[in-house]
């Protein structure tokens, strides 16, 4: 797996896995040239080093790299970087349809005659391009958020020209449950064959599973070769006849009797919409190209191993991985069924031709078997005891013995089956690694081959658990530079890939460790995983003043460091909900998963407000102390003798009730006390200007 933060070419940073298939596993990545996200397929480490692997995994984008539509996924870039082998494609945001019909029993008609038409529509833009995908499956059909459906993986894809056929891909094998019968049996596989897969995918979507299954490949795919597909009508009584043809007619036997294109199935899949119970569907009838294939157990043989070889590459995307065998028999019992079926239910009339060599085959057998009778009476008689000095096996050897077949190579059941044929036994006695032989082939039997034994004899047979490799031991490399390490492992007879990983305490390009570690003992030719720093994991530390709280803290995320507190003050200069401050300063290094905590606006602050209260009656003094500790400032507005309120005291107050904001002002004014009674004598007339002096404003006396 592929830490977050790699880039691969200079260009795609890894982001996270959002997938795994049987050879590859897919990343989320951002295409930092064209700012943009994609999925990005990385092989897996396991296969870096097998050729094969490598080959099919290319084959994939060469197929597909091609193709541009809105319903294909598609594939922007191919390439390799330190070991790593990558394919860049579209992101597609949804779901599988193999997930969606499983989310959801089965799908309406509706549902499915919409599904199929725009599936369809991207297998054409593949045969268009002259691609057969050889893999239409549901794992292989994604329903975007906006229900666009899109068809992905083409890793066994054939590309054609129309004048040769080459292939890019190392198998030809898809996933059996859908595989056509010509592609089972390793015949010519063409656009037909995408037809046939997409009737099966069409099936299960209508009634909610596969039309043939079994407890192994062989098994499924015999059926597919043998076995009638019933029609879906039996389990969906309900389902339009016009859709009910158009899938009986894409999953027939013979490539003939389906859709010749996916233009025609489309046609007909429209059609469908407006005419849900039309009768315009038709089966064409087979023509002389289409005689009965007869089975063989060569054939057979053919298929199981076919099958044991490709079930690594099967199902790439599948859930069950995640995105968690074949052969052919042309018979022609039941097509008859088919053609009644499309056609009205009027039988075919029987092909002149066909009739003919019937004939002369039926004159064939006849003659055979006189021959055979023949001959068996007279070797009874003793006619054919000698002749021309040739003798059969059974005159060569009276006693009943019979040669012992060569099964060194053979799987078990395939060795059982041929000594089967010569009335003998079988009985593995042991497992043991074979120079020769792959893990489950006979490697060594007893007796040999060519000996003559007696009928029903047990051939003791020693099964091979696999190759004969010398081991080595890892040499010790960490510390080295990744070149001087890679040099080191190779000269001791190992394959060597890398992966990378950030640390602090190993410096950039140093090895850390191998996989597997130093000092124990591998296969000589396996492959070391070599363990790189690639240093201290330190990042740009994002500028989020001035941004808002969300975005702020997605942005901190998205440079690969963490959100810490949020705290919340009042700022007159930034608007409520923005970033004020930030504890790790903008612009600098930080080491990846650093926590930056940052602070948000809750806007200016409001104005306190402050109860009033009344201190007319009170000393000026205590109007001044509550003033002051409720952050509020005094004026005396004015001074005035009262008879009733004593010197110093407050007459009156303004505001003198209510609130008032916190650094307001509160006026008063203020006794001066009991106004002095005048003198009755003297001349005095209470004139300010007598000579004895004059009153100031503020009711003190000063001399003159």
């Amino acid at each position: 797996m592929i830490k977050e933060g790699v880039f691969l070419g200079k260009r795609y940073e890894i982001l996270g896995r959002i997938g795994s298939g049987g050879m590859a596993d897919v990343y989320k990545g951002k295409d930092h040239k064209l700012n943009r996200f994609v999925a990005i397929k990385v092989l897996k480490s396991t296969y870096r080093s097998d050729e094969t692997f490598i080959k099919k995994f290319l084959s994939e984008a060469q197929a597909a790299a091609g193709l541009m539509h809105p319903n294909v996924v598609n594939v922007y870039d191919v390439g390799q970087d330190r070991g790593l082998y990558y394919m860049v494609m579209e992101l597609v945001e949804g779901i599988t349809l193999k997930d969606y019909i499983e989310k959801k029993g089965k799908l309406s008609a509706k549902e499915t005659i919409s599904i199929s038409i725009q599936m369809v529509t991207g297998i054409q833009a593949a045969h268009n391009c002259h691609i057969i995908h050889r893999d239409i499956k549901p794992q292989n059909i994604i329903i975007s958020k906006d229900g666009k459906v899109k068809v992905t993986d083409f890793g066994i894809a054939r590309a054609t020209t129309s004048t040769a056929t080459q292939a890019v891909t190392t198998t030809v094998m898809g996933s059996v449950h859908y595989t056509s019968p010509e592609q089972a049996r390793g015949g010519i596989v063409d656009e037909k064959s995408d037809i046939y897969s997409a009737g099966i995918t069409m099936y299960e979507m209508i009634t909610g599973h596969v039309p043939f299954d079994g407890d192994s490949t062989v098994t499924v795919a015999l059926k597919h070769l043998n076995e009638v597909i019933k029609s879906p009508a039996e389990e969906v009584p309900d389902i339009p006849y016009s859709l009910e043809c158009i899938i009986m007619k894409c999953t027939q036997k013979l490539p003939n009797k389906r859709y010749m294109s996916c233009e025609e199935l489309l046609q007909d899949l429209k059609h469908s919409l407006v005419d849900p119970d039309g009768d315009f569907v038709r089966i064409a009838s087979a023509g002389g190209d289409s005689d009965t294939v007869i089975m063989t157990d060569k054939d057979l043989d053919d298929i199981r191993n076919g099958y044991d070889d490709d079930d690594e590459y099967d199902d790439e995307y599948d859930t069950a991985d995640v995105y968690s065998g074949k052969g052919y028999n042309d018979r022609e019992d039941g097509d008859d069924e088919y053609d009644d079926y499309a056609s009205g239910r009027d039988s075919d009339e029987v092909n002149p031709h066909m009739h003919k060599i019937m004939k002369i085959l039926t004159i064939v057998v006849i003659a055979i078997i006189v021959l055979i009778l023949v001959f068996t009476v007279g070797k009874a008689a003793g006619v054919f005891k000698s002749f021309g000095g040739i003798t059969t096996e059974d005159d060569a050897d009276t006693s009943g013995k019979v040669t012992v077949p060569d099964i060194r190579g053979m799987t078990e059941e395939q060795a059982k089956a041929a000594l089967k044929k010569k009335d003998l036994g079988i009985k593995p006695i042991k497992r043991t690694e074979s120079k020769k032989y792959k893990a489950g082939l006979v490697s060594k039997q007893t007796p040999e081959a060519g000996e003559k034994v007696k009928k029903n004899t047990t051939i003791e047979v020693v099964i091979s658990s696999g190759l004969v490799k010398s081991k080595k031991q890892v040499p010790d490399v960490r510390g080295m530079s990744e070149t001087e390490a890679q040099k080191e492992l190779e000269d001791a007879g190992f394959k060597v890939t890398s992966s990378f990983q950030y640390d602090d305490s190993v410096a950039s390009g140093s090895v850390i460790s191998t996989t597997p570690s130093a000092g124990t003992k591998a296969e000589k030719g396996s492959t070391v995983t070599m363990l790189v720093s690639q240093g201290t994991d330190k990042k740009t530390v994002p500028d989020v003043r001035g941004m808002a709280d969300a975005t702020a803290q997605s942005t901190i995320k998205n440079y690969g460091f963490n959100v810490g507190t949020v705290t919340y003050d009042y700022s007159d200069s930034v608007e409520k909900g923005m970033v004020i401050s930030q504890t790790v300063t903008p612009g600098g290094k930080a080491a990846a998963g650093t926590t930056i905590s940052i602070t948000v606006s809750n806007g200016p602050k409001p104005e306190e407000k402050i109860d009033i209260q009344s201190f007319v009656g009170q000393q000026e003094s205590a109007l001044k102390g509550w003033a002051s500790q409720n952050g509020l400032y005094t004026n005396v507005s004015d001074s005035q003798y009262s008879s009733s309120y004593a010197k110093g005291c407050i007459i009156s107050m303004s505001p003198s009730s209510g609130n008032i904001s916190k650094g307001g002002t509160i006026s008063y004014v203020v006794s001066l006390g009991a106004k002095p009674q005048e003198p009755t004598n003297g001349g005095t007339t209470g004139d300010n200007n007598n000579q004895n002096g004059s009153n100031t404003n503020d009711g003190t006396t000063t001399g003159q």
